[in-house]
């Protein structure tokens, strides 16, 4: 009885050690992978972004258990490269090739992920990329304040999981505020999550938005992605509220949750 209990006793620690390996070992393995893409002889401000924002999300991805890896090679943009992705983010500029593009394109219309922030949307008459604006929504860049400033802005839906932990409305570091036309809500496919809110106007000294329908943050639910429009200068990681907005949007897209 006793040699029983004895190799009954070996083989349950045995066991308990076998399941405590394969749950670190699952904990362990990133649960997506990220790609960053900045530039660093773009704006200044937008330079200053990027680097607290690599920073920011370095440590979230050892939270969070996700890979976190950067570059400054836009020609990193490529098939071959984007299939070891399940998230592209850009922080501070934009493809400018037709190469870049393409391979851009085809990553997200085969269910690619992306995560842009503020100058990463910019269009205009110039940029000639009509895919880009599709997948925006439909917006043109229009206008923005000027000098940055803090607004309040109100979340439009608090139950979807980018949003969940959230007020109602918050105060958000100071910023350049774009306004784009038509605005991205127009867009029967577009779902906007956070908006400027009216009590801002009007808002800048130099340049100013004095109305108007601002979303903030808004998916284009034919894709995976996710547009922020923070991203302006040194402040935008010095609020708690924010920070989680920064770190569920990442969450959210990389993870390919539902949309």
């Amino acid at each position: 009885m006793h040699v029983f209990l004895r190799r009954l006793t070996a083989l349950l620690m045995m066991l308990f050690a076998y399941t405590a390996t394969c749950s670190h070992a699952q904990e362990s393995k990133p649960k997506f992978h990220v790609l960053a893409f900045y530039s660093e002889t773009v704006e200044h401000d937008h330079v200053d972004f990027a680097h607290q924002a690599i920073e920011f999300f370095s440590k979230a991805a050892q939270r969070d258990h996700f890979e976190f890896a950067t570059t400054t090679n836009w020609d990193d943009l490529t098939a071959a490269n984007l299939a070891n992705y399940q998230l592209v983010v850009w922080l501070d500029d934009f493809p400018h090739t037709t190469q870049q593009r393409t391979a851009f394109e085809q990553y997200m219309e085969h269910g690619g992920g992306w995560l842009g922030f503020h100058i990463a949307a910019y269009n205009d008459a110039g940029t000639r990329w009509p895919w880009f604006v599709r997948f925006l929504g439909g917006g043109v860049f229009y206008g923005n304040n000027w000098p940055p400033l803090p607004a309040m802005l109100t979340v439009d839906d608090r139950h979807h999981p980018v949003t969940h932990n959230l007020p109602q409305s918050f105060s958000a570091p100071a910023n350049e505020w774009y306004i784009w036309r038509p605005s991205p809500r127009e867009n029967k496919d577009v779902k906007v999550l956070v908006t400027l809110s009216p009590s801002n106007y009007p808002i800048g000294m130099k340049d100013v938005l004095r109305g108007g329908d601002v979303p903030v943050v808004w998916t284009n639910t034919h894709y995976r992605m996710l547009y922020v429009n923070m991203g302006h200068g040194n402040k935008i990681f010095t609020s708690d509220i924010q920070n989680r907005l920064m770190e569920d949007a990442m969450l959210w897209v990389g993870a390919g949750r539902e949309r």
